[in-house]
């Protein structure tokens, strides 16, 4: 019997057991650290000499593994594989499917420190962002299983007279996974897994930067025994195979998480039918954020500050739903911007495959010297209250910043860092508050702290927003319980983890009979 969708719970690392056996499983990881990882393609491994060299971002001296590159005759050899494993993969049914998943989620639940700890190698996440990562990624799993033996159920709809109609979904063809860094066993995992259980082979290319945790996740699938040629995996330099994946005209859909620059990208090629291409290609595109917490005069003030710190500083920013603006009525800015302050100096920063501090290192020295090139303009666009300090002598490490008295529009108000980069603004009442919110080309996530049921009750309608919180950070959605997408620049709204999500990688159709 299969149980009804609950999310995975995260381990409580306050709990000494659960400490050792994470520290062991950091010692297991570490100790196959440096391996070669080849292309999967029609289930068959290849090896390349030119590699993906992911290091870890806490010491980037320390190889985490080499990943074997494609090349564009590689992913039209993993299309082939794919076109053809679609011919018998789209028979299977649904339950038949779902069922793959759910052993795939039984062997990474079963093997679940061991996932987060290649999280921490070569994502550098903190430990408790990596157990929570590698839940998510069994919650799609479980979600998206149970969610297409509903789906395959279809709709009802209307009959006349001797006519019977019916209204059902079948998979579309093969298509591109293209996921990012941040949530490097997550949506990975979610961005692939979906349309394989709709019944649609995928090409999963991962980011350049944390290309062995996705490999851990093709051999969770192939042991659940997922058959050949359903997942091909095509880790590259996006310069080489990129364009090629996304205009490919056997690719049906681009499913991608990333910057707004590669996401437009996408979907301007994605437009241009290719010759011998006969059909519209799908892209559902999720491209960042510039998130806003809002404290209204009437909120609680400490909830808020606890909010605002977490939502900025969990995973060094490196978030697209991070809070990365503070806009507060001014009859309460200072108030939170201190006590902003003094939780921001309580935060840890450190070596997370050997300690485990609150905030790790960036990602890669393209991250750092970005971020360091917005602590300069901060600098200079507003008050430096706590933070700035940066090192790379040994990993890409950044301290939690705040910067204060900013304009609404300056650079760091508008532009995504992705970093611990966090800007205060003050507004005079709230609607000023909802303004400046929304002042942005983004619209991912965003939070209200206030106990004015009014202004909640506006903003859920005015915060243009795709998830929007009230009285809690701007983090955190969980699949099943907070589908996750957004509007404007930030994407097609596409809700990961929701009751719509499968339907961009299913063709509806309508069967009448008469009789």
């Amino acid at each position: 019997m299969v149980l009804p969708f609950k999310h995975e719970p995260f381990t409580d690392f306050n709990d000494e057991t659960n400490r050792r056996e994470f520290e062991a499983a950091l010692k297991t990881v570490k100790g196959q650290l440096g391996q070669d990882y080849p292309l999967v393609i029609n289930g068959e491994k290849v090896y390349t000499d030119d590699k993906l060299v992911s290091v870890n971002p806490s010491n980037k001296n320390q190889v985490v593994g080499n990943v074997s590159k494609a090349t564009k005759e590689h992913v039209d050899q993993a299309m082939e594989s794919a076109q053809t494993a679609f011919q018998t993969w789209k028979t299977w049914t649904a339950v038949e499917r779902a069922e793959v998943l759910y052993r795939a989620a039984a062997i990474v639940r079963r093997r679940k420190h061991e996932f987060s700890a290649w999280l921490v190698y070569d994502a550098g996440k903190p430990w408790g962002q990596a157990d929570a990562d590698t839940a998510e990624g069994i919650d799609f799993i479980e979600y998206y299983a149970r969610h297409m033996i509903e789906l395959a159920k279809g709709k009802e709809i209307n009959d006349r007279v001797d006519e019977e109609n019916t209204y059902f979904y079948q998979p579309m063809g093969p298509g591109v996974t293209i996921p990012p860094w941040n949530f490097a066993f997550a949506i990975v995992t979610g961005t692939t897994v979906a349309p394989i259980v709709a019944g649609n082979p995928v090409l999963l290319k991962p980011s350049e930067n944390t290309p062995v945790i996705a490999y851990k996740l093709v051999e969770a699938l192939e042991e659940a025994g997922l058959p050949k040629g359903v997942v091909n995996f095509v880790p590259g330099d996006p310069a080489e195979i990129g364009d090629h994946l996304v205009d490919h005209p056997n690719t049906h859909f681009i499913n991608f998480t990333g910057s707004r620059a590669t996401g437009i990208r996408i979907i301007e090629r994605a437009a241009k039918v290719q010759e011998g291409q006969t059909f519209l290609k799908t892209v559902v595109a999720e491209m960042g954020g510039k998130d806003t917490i809002i404290v209204d005069d009437n909120a609680d003030l400490e909830l808020a500050a606890q909010s605002i710190v977490h939502s900025a500083f969990g995973f060094s920013g490196q978030k697209c739903s991070a809070c990365s603006r503070a806009i507060v009525h001014k009859d309460v800015y200072n108030d939170v911007l201190a006590r902003c302050v003094e939780l921001t100096k309580e935060l840890t920063v450190g070596n997370t495959s050997e300690e485990d501090a609150y905030m790790g290192a960036v990602v890669n020295q393209k991250q750092f010297d970005k971020i360091s090139d917005y602590i300069e303009i901060g600098k200079e666009e507003g008050e430096l209250v706590v933070g700035g300090e940066t090192d790379d002598s040994k990993g890409y490490f950044v301290h939690p910043t705040i910067f204060k008295d900013l304009d609404p529009k300056a650079r760091v108000m508008q532009e995504e860092i992705f970093g611990p980069v966090l800007g205060f603004a003050k507004a005079t009442d709230f609607d000023e508050l909802l303004e400046i919110a929304n002042n942005t080309e983004y619209g991912l996530t965003g939070a209200v702290i206030s106990n004015n049921r009014e202004h909640l009750n506006r903003a859920r309608y005015e915060f243009q927003v795709g998830n929007l919180y009230f009285n809690r950070g701007c983090t955190g959605a969980i699949v099943g319980y907070q589908p996750f997408g957004g509007f404007k620049m930030s994407g097609t709204d596409s809700k990961a983890g929701g009751p719509d999500y499968l339907q961009h990688f299913l063709e509806a159709k309508t069967l009448s009979q008469h009789f």
